[in-house]
């Protein structure tokens, strides 16, 4: 038993929090927040920070880089170097930025799709192709299709390649094998990988995750890999994040770019967060992660039970539940944006995230056990009045 609250009801509503920003009868379950206070020890190093009363331009201090190198160390079993680590604001501005200072205008950076759907602004914004390789849906848990990955890596105009691990929104963790020939065939085709792992310890019990640089020597030297404490302690808003580079050289262009686009600087909360995060986080992350298994099996056993038209995947992390809707009439289109319609539930559609996405929904869990339970009786409301809409 622990004595964290996460059945604690707390109200968002006039906080300016973009989930929240919403009508009164409805209830947001789509952006990757989570409904929960963070981890007490971020709270009482946020409070000590703001009583300091001062807050002039923040420096990057030897803490901050003990915190990453000791937590990858102790929960991932990976040995960051210090001088592979550089600060930035987020995860997606450090992605635009590398987009912009690792390719060409006009050249492809492949994406696997389904994929978070900001990777594609990252791309398209910057005057970049994207190009979707999609993935196997291997009867709700998804697979790479390696025949596919090495035909569009091998396009000459593939020049860099957005890896999500854990995947999002499809739950799965790859293993070391499968990153394995990920880094063989971008390094036969001279593609460098910039892996998001900012789900990476969100995983399910008994899942581990391995990072991408970990699996073998070519693995860390084509790779950049993005990490940040905000998903899994909640603190998106700090914009507080990480990108390690092992190879010196791409490490310089990184650095270079992240510098030049004016992302590498911290604000006065972005490291003590952090380091409180890695540093005395452990306990309160391990009772999340309990908290969000419940709220998992809760959802995937409602669905199972009462809306067989569905098929809720087979995850392995994050806190969002991917649902494949296509059985429905008309294939599933649209249901997400009906179902906000007709019973104020707002989840995330399956869309968004590239065209091996249409007909599903994203469903985000993380929230105390009874507004997840008014969740998935608004869900299984909309599904019926789908139904009747659209006819079964």
């Amino acid at each position: 038993m622990n004595s964290y609250n996460f059945d604690e009801i707390i109200s968002w509503r006039g906080t300016g929090s973009e989930k929240w920003d919403v009508a009164k009868n409805e209830l947001p379950m789509w952006v990757a927040d989570m409904d929960f206070k963070t981890a007490p020890e971020i709270i009482e190093a946020l409070e000590r920070r703001v009583q300091h009363g001062i807050f002039g331009y923040t420096g990057i201090t030897p803490d901050w880089y003990e915190a990453y190198q000791n937590w990858w160390k102790m929960r991932h079993g990976f040995e960051i170097q210090k001088e592979w680590l550089i600060f930035t604001s987020g995860v997606v501005p450090a992605i635009s930025s590398l987009v912009r200072r690792l390719t060409l205008p006009a050249e492809k950076v492949l994406v696997q799709t389904p994929v978070y759907n900001i990777f594609f602004n990252s791309i398209v914004n910057n005057g970049r192709v994207p190009l979707e390789s999609p993935l196997t849906d291997n009867n709700g848990r998804y697979e790479m299709d390696f025949g596919q990955l090495e035909r569009d890596l091998a396009d000459p105009q593939t020049t860099l390649m957005l890896l999500c691990n854990p995947q999002n929104p499809g739950g799965r963790v790859w293993n070391a094998q499968e990153l394995g020939e990920v880094a063989r065939l971008a390094k036969k085709n001279g593609v460098t990988v910039v892996s998001d792992e900012i789900h990476c310890d969100l995983t399910r019990p008994g899942v581990q995750y391995t990072p991408f640089a970990s699996v073998s020597e070519e693995a860390a030297q084509i790779s950049v890999t993005c990490i940040s404490p905000s998903k899994a302690f909640n603190l998106a808003g700090l914009h507080s994040a990480a990108v390690f580079v092992p190879d010196e050289h791409l490490r310089n262009r990184v650095s270079r770019g992240l510098n030049n686009d004016e992302v590498a600087e911290p604000n006065a909360f972005a490291i003590c967060g952090a380091v409180a995060a890695l540093t005395e986080g452990g306990p309160w992350l391990s009772a999340l992660r309990e908290y969000l298994e419940q709220n998992y099996r809760t959802a995937r056993r409602f669905i199972l039970d009462n809306l067989p038209q569905l098929q809720p995947f087979d995850e392995d992390a994050t806190y969002l539940l991917w649902t494949d809707a296509r059985k429905l009439p008309a294939g599933g289109a649209s249901l997400a944006r009906f179902i906000r319609k007709e019973t104020g539930l707002y989840i995330s559609d399956g869309a968004q995230y590239g065209k091996a996405g249409e007909g599903f929904v994203r469903i985000n869990f993380a929230c105390p056990a009874a507004r997840l339970n008014d969740g998935l009786n608004r869900l299984a409301a909309g599904v019926k009045a789908y139904e009747k809409t659209y006819g079964k």
